[in-house]
């Protein structure tokens, strides 16, 4: 499959809605519009960013919806290039009639993502922005979307692009002084060297500091709340959520699998796992989900230690006060206090009254801040980006340390290539096919 192609895809998602939209793009985009639109007009005659009211027709000119169709004429599209959109009735089976319509007229199904990689090939926007699309249709709270607009705006490859036009002139600099001898074209003394790459070196740190912070807002903060059987961890991520979303039971095992929801605390995406409760058992469900347990609590930003105030201090219980990645949770305040607990430093909270929870989510929320997860910053870099930018960093560094010990040029040159390369990695401005199928693979079929 090329770019030559001509692609469509139904944009919306699937299931009964009002409406449903249909995008054809590519040089015969607006040929297939006239093959299978009927109306007071062909589309070929159209004016651009005009909507028509008509019909769609397939084989044998038989009618299959009313449908509102606009052409979009290259450049000023989505893609770059023509584009068709036809606004069809929202249900399962008239949009999948319209989009067979559109590939019996000679259309291709779009891969997923391929409308957005058109664009970026297009040049209409750097890689960083064709990324923003997919974090902006995933955004859950107020500051991932603010983050996934600002990169689409192109703030975030704005910056890379600082950082590689002061490569490039770095590199540029070093190179015309090892090419061109007879010219004169001495390099900046070591030191004027240094302290550019150092300024190359601090924008390239300060954006690497951003990927925990990325990572938050687009995954959320992974908080698991474990403890013994029946100290009302369920009863917990119910709370939390403001509805049952997990059987709660006197029976002690119930929960036999991790359950992850996701809340909204203060705009950060907290995401919310309800564990097996730990005790010794025969059952080998159980013990499964005792071990799947265990391994959540490995990869968890912080950790919920519930137990119960009512019961004897378990036996296997190690909750501690002190540690910056656990809150110890006694529950069930509504009931006396066991000895067992007396003068024990913990939140005390009642899932029944809801007593507590209000401090236990401002709890939460400092000891993300103390761990310096809270998203602060609107531009923050995705898992690729860091890669890119941890290579560039570490050829830079090696770059840097050449200098300083009076290496001959080309080394240097070879260093700073490398790391120009990794930069130009991050928007797109490399050979770089592999990552361009795995950032639009991420994508739903049409967009």
């Amino acid at each position: 499959m090329t770019v030559s192609d001509t692609i469509a895809a139904i944009s919306t998602p699937p299931g009964e809605g009002a409406i449903a939209l249909v995008r054809i793009s590519g040089v015969n985009a607006v040929q297939i519009a006239d093959k299978i639109f009927r109306g007071k007009e062909e589309p070929s005659r159209f004016a651009s960013h005009v909507q028509h009211l008509g019909e769609i027709v397939g084989a044998e000119n038989q009618l299959i919806d009313q449908v509102v169709l606009s052409i979009h004429r290259a450049p000023a599209s989505y893609t770059g290039e023509d584009l068709v959109e036809i606004s069809c009735h929202g249900g399962t089976l008239v949009s999948a009639k319209v989009l067979e319509a559109c590939l019996r007229a000679g259309a291709t199904a779009a891969r997923p993502g391929e409308f957005t990689e058109r664009a970026f090939l297009s040049g209409k926007m750097d890689l960083t922005q064709a990324e923003a699309v997919i974090d902006l249709i995933r955004a859950r709270t107020d500051l991932a979307l603010r983050s996934a607009t600002e990169q689409l705006e192109g703030r975030l490859g704005d910056q890379i692009r600082k950082i590689r036009d002061e490569l490039i002139a770095l590199l540029a600099h070093i190179n015309a002084s090892i090419d061109f001898p007879e010219e004169g074209i001495a390099p900046d003394e070591g030191e004027t060297l240094c302290a550019r790459l150092d300024c190359i070196l601090e924008e390239i740190t300060a954006l690497l500091a951003t990927a925990d912070q990325g990572r938050v807002l687009r995954e959320g903060v992974r908080v698991v709340i474990y403890g013994a059987t029946n100290a009302g961890k369920s009863s917990l991520l119910n709370r939390l959520l403001g509805y049952d979303r997990v059987i709660v039971s006197d029976t002690h095992g119930t929960t036999r699998d991790t359950i992850e929801e996701t809340v909204n605390l203060d705009g950060v995406p907290i995401r919310l796992l309800d564990t097996a409760g730990l005790r010794a058992s025969e059952s080998k469900l159980e013990s499964e989900g005792i071990a799947r347990t265990e391994k959540s609590l490995q990869l968890a930003d912080l950790r919920l230690h519930i137990a119960d105030r009512n019961a004897p201090k378990p036996a296997h219980f190690n909750g501690r006060a002190d540690d910056a990645n656990e809150i110890v949770v006694l529950n069930k305040s509504d009931l006396p206090e066991d000895s067992d607990w007396k003068d024990f430093p913990a939140l005390r909270i009642s899932c029944v009254t809801g007593e507590g929870l209000p401090r236990l989510q401002t709890e939460i929320l400092a000891r993300i801040r103390q761990q310096n997860l809270r998203p602060e910053s609107a531009v923050a870099i995705n898992t690729r980006h860091r890669d890119c930018l941890r290579r560039a960093l570490e050829s830079c560094d090696r770059a840097r340390a050449a200098l300083v010990q009076g290496i001959s040029p080309e080394y240097v040159a070879i260093d700073l290539d490398q790391g120009l390369r990794a930069v130009g990695e991050v928007i797109g401005v490399v050979d770089v096919e592999q990552i361009l199928d795995s950032v639009f693979s991420q994508f739903c079929i049409g967009k």
